[in-house]
C-alpha cells in the first residue's frame, strides 16, 4: 500500500479530506475498508520481526488495522498530535486515558462538572484499584491548587462542559497540573477540534467521543485519544493490546466519511446555534440561557482567548421546572428528544433526568442543572425553522 503525503501542510479543510489517506494497488479513490481480523506474513521470520516490532506492519486488527491506521492519522493532522489510538467509544478513550498511566497510590484531580460516565470513572472506579480522586469547582483555579497532591498524576477536565457550557481556563490549569507534576487530560467534545486546540493550549492528552461531531449522523460509535509519542507508546499502545477496547474497521472508515464534512457541518451549526441562542435569550419563558459564542456567556473572555468560536451547543433553563421543561421538549417537532449531539438533526435532552440522572439532587444544583435544564444541540435543518418549532413549544410551557 502507498500512502499520501503527509497533509499536515495545509488548513484544518484539507486535512479533514487527504490526511492518512492509505492506497492499495487498486488506487481507490474513498478510503478502502479492510474487513479483517488477522494478517498473512511472508514468512516466519517476518511474522516474528512484526511481534518483536523490529518491523512494521499490521498483525491483528485488535490493535492495528489499515483502515484504522488511516483515521487515527488524520486526527492526528487535524489536531496537531504526535500520536493517537481510536478505541471503540468515547467513553472507552476516556477510561483507558486515564486509568492506563496510573497506579495504585495515584491521585486523580478532576474538573466536578463531567458527564456522568466521566463521574463514574473518577469517582466509583478508580477507588477499586487504590487511585484516589478530588473533584473542584473546575472555574476555580485556586481549588485546583488546593487539589494537588505529591502522588498527583492526572488532572482532567472538559471543555465547554456538558451541559452547562462553562469554559474552563485549559492553559493556567495545563501550568498548575505541570507544576504539580501531573498531566492534563481534556475532553474537547463540546468544542470539537474546529473550535479549541487543547494541545496547543498546554494540554497533554486529548480525548474524543467520535460519536458525536467527527460522525455527526448517528450511525456508529467510536472515540480516540490523541497525545505525544512518549504517551501513547508507554502508557496506551500495550494496554488497549491486551484489553481491547479497540476500534472497529467498519466503525474507523464511517467516522473517515465523517471527518470529511466536519468542518462544514460544525460550521453551519454552530452558526444556527448562535441564531437560536440570540432569539431564545429574549423569550419571557427562558429564565436562563448560556452560549459560548455570546457576550453574556459568564466566561466570555476565556472563550475569546481559547475558542476559534462559539459551539453547536446550548444551556437553557425553561420556566416551570421538570414539568415546563418535559411539556417543551414533547412539542418539538423539528428537534428530536435525544441524549446524543454533534448530529445532523437537532437533538435536545433533559440531563436531570438522562446524563447526569445518577447524580444527587444535590450535586446536580452545584453544577447549575436545574429541573427546567436543557441542552440542545444545533443540526443542518434550516434556522428559521428551528426557530418557529421551538417558539410553538414553548407556547406549550
Amino acid at each position: 500500500m502507498s500512502e499520501v503525503k503527509s497533509a499536515a501542510r495545509y488548513r484544518p479543510e484539507t486535512r479533514l479530506v487527504h490526511s492518512g489517506t492509505l492506497r492499495s494497488q487498486y488506487g481507490e479513490t474513498s478510503e478502502a475498508l479492510f474487513l479483517t481480523q488477522g494478517f498473512i506474513y511472508d514468512s516466519a521470520e517476518q511474522c516474528e520481526a512484526r511481534f518483536k516490532g523490529e518491523e512494521q506492519g499490521f498483525l491483528y486488527s485488535r490493535f492495528s488495522n489499515p483502515t484504522v491506521a488511516m483515521f487515527e492519522r488524520r486526527m492526528i493532522e487535524l489536531e496537531g498530535a504526535e500520536a493517537a489510538r481510536a478505541t471503540a467509544t468515547g467513553m472507552a478513550a476516556v477510561t483507558t486515558a486515564v486509568l492506563a498511566p496510573l497506579k495504585t497510590g495515584d491521585h486523580v484531580v478532576a474538573a466536578k462538572a463531567l458527564f456522568g460516565s466521566c463521574r463514574y470513572v473518577v469517582e466509583d472506579l478508580l477507588p477499586r484499584y487504590g487511585i484516589t480522586s478530588t473533584l473542584v469547582d473546575g472555574l476555580d483555579l485556586d481549588q485546583w491548587k488546593a487539589a494537588m497532591r505529591p502522588n498527583t498524576k492526572t488532572c482532567f477536565l472538559e471543555s465547554p462542559t456538558n451541559p452547562t457550557l462553562d469554559v474552563l481556563d485549559i492553559s493556567a490549569i495545563a501550568d498548575i497540573a505541570h507544576k504539580g507534576g501531573a498531566r492534563l487530560v481534556v475532553d474537547n467534545v463540546f468544542a470539537t477540534p474546529i473550535w479549541q486546540s487543547p494541545l496547543t493550549l498546554g494540554a497533554d492528552v486529548v480525548v474524543y467521543s467520535a460519536t458525536k461531531h467527527i460522525d455527526g449522523q448517528g450511525r456508529c460509535l467510536g472515540g480516540v485519544i490523541l497525545s505525544s509519542e512518549a504517551f501513547i507508546n508507554e502508557h496506551i499502545h500495550n494496554f488497549m493490546r491486551q484489553t481491547g477496547p479497540s476500534m472497529s474497521p467498519f466503525n474507523a472508515w464511517v467516522l473517515l466519511k465523517g471527518l470529511e464534512t466536519l468542518g462544514v457541518r460544525v460550521r453551519a451549526q454552530t452558526e444556527t446555534a448562535g441564531k437560536l441562542a440570540d432569539v431564545l435569550a429574549k423569550h419571557p419563558k427562558i429564565s436562563r440561557l448560556i452560549y459560548p459564542g455570546r457576550a453574556d456567556h459568564p466566561q466570555a473572555g476565556v472563550v475569546k482567548k481559547q475558542m476559534r468560536a462559539g459551539s453547536t451547543l446550548i444551556g437553557l433553563e425553561v420556566a416551570g421546572g421538570k414539568a415546563g421543561a418535559f411539556r417543551c421538549l414533547n412539542a418539538l417537532k423539528l428537534s428530536r428528544i435525544s441524549n446524543n449531539l454533534g448530529d445532523a438533526k437537532s437533538l435536545v435532552t433533559h440531563p436531570a433526568t438522562t446524563t447526569h440522572q445518577r447524580l444527587t439532587p444535590d450535586a446536580r444544583a452545584e453544577l447549575g442543572i436545574s429541573e427546567g435544564f436543557i441542552r440542545y444541540s444545533a443540526g443542518l435543518e434550516h434556522v428559521d425553522d428551528l426557530i418557529e418549532d421551538f417558539e410553538q413549544a414553548l407556547a406549550a410551557v
